[in-house]
């Protein structure tokens, strides 16, 4: 990919492929340990971040590690919001097994939905992209307070018609690899994501290689660029579940059915907030679920977590939001 996107350009090229090797060489600092666990699904987990009052549960996305919400010190969404206050709990969604059945709704009502029967009262749920397609559907099966869906999709055929054919060639290509794995290796699901936007990747490690490899700014797209980079495959089912919504199953108003129900989170009576990036090119802003209650900001898809304006975009509205969902009885 690096090459027949710069063969016209052999600076651009070099300049890449410089930043590509800074990023291998750089220095890694040990993770901080994730909280312990209060709740246990099969392989998932509830991770505890203090806090009191109404539980706030936040569901990450099936794809990279769920760490996003808690990544460095000052971007750290989680401790933030539990400093705030907030009872703060997290899903880890642990690593499957090959061969594991279990697709996209089997994560709902066999981890997600157990984790929030722990809890013994309704929380509200917070879900992060594909994590957020998930928490709409618990709240559709389980007592919630709220849902709030950041920069998750719902309706999948607002994913411009060229990204959902080169998701789908995508998909044509590895499917059967996937079958003999019994897995969707992440690395199927980054070359996705190169996919939506080649340009950006490239552009991307041309910056890295400006930058000083001491500085702030290079320690921060090392661990953004390592959290892009992991995370545990998913399982067959689920990665096969995933692509058929971009083809033919659009979650949509109730086409999605889940434990044998059709799932609408419309027809909740819970407050709902879609917190959506207007410049987003993984989970484009056509795609939200279209609830009335409706942030939007300029930050892009994981800017809107960890970027510079995370505040404005995400950390104080949400805050705000929840804040009036604890007022109510």
């Amino acid at each position: 990919m690096l090459r027949r996107e710069t063969e016209a350009a052999p600076e651009r090229r070099a300049a890449a492929l410089a930043g590509l090797a800074a990023y291998q060489r750089a220095p890694r600092l040990p993770a901080p340990p994730l909280p312990p666990p209060v709740a246990h699904a099969g392989r998932a987990v509830l991770r505890d971040y203090g806090g009191a009052g109404t539980p706030i549960v936040f569901v990450p996305s099936l794809i990279n590690p769920p760490y996003i919400l808690d990544l460095g010190e000052e971007t750290a969404l989680l401790r933030w919001l539990a400093g705030e206050g907030y009872r703060v709990l997290l899903v880890d969604w642990g690593s499957p097994t090959p061969g594991e059945p279990t697709d996209i709704a089997g994560h709902v009502t066999q981890l997600l939905l157990p984790l929030i029967g722990a809890l013994g009262t309704p929380p509200v749920l917070a879900g992060y992209c594909l994590g957020g397609t998930m928490a709409a559907a618990a709240a559709c099966l389980v007592p919630v307070r709220g849902l709030a869906l950041i920069a998750a999709p719902w309706r999948f055929h607002g994913f411009p018609a060229p990204a959902r054919a080169r998701i789908a060639g995508l998909w044509a290509e590895a499917e059967s690899l996937c079958v003999r794995l019994g897995l969707v290796p992440m690395e199927v699901l980054q070359a996705g994501f190169w996919r939506l936007d080649p340009a950006r990747t490239i552009a991307k490690y041309e910056r890295l290689a400006t930058l000083d490899p001491t500085s702030p700014a290079a320690a921060a797209f090392i661990a953004l660029e390592d959290w892009a980079n992991g995370g545990a495959p998913l399982p067959y089912a689920a990665g096969a579940e995933l692509f058929a919504f971009f083809e033919r199953d659009d979650p949509g108003a109730g086409r999605w059915r889940v434990a044998g129900r059709a799932v609408d989170p419309h027809a909740l009576s819970v407050p709902r907030i879609d917190f959506v990036s207007t410049t987003d090119r993984i989970v484009p802003a056509a795609s939200a679920a279209g609830f009335f209650a409706r942030h939007e900001s300029r930050a892009g898809h994981v800017g809107m977590v960890v970027g510079s304006g995370r505040h404005a975009a995400l950390w104080h509205p949400l805050r705000d939001w929840l804040a009036r969902i604890a007022e109510l009885p």
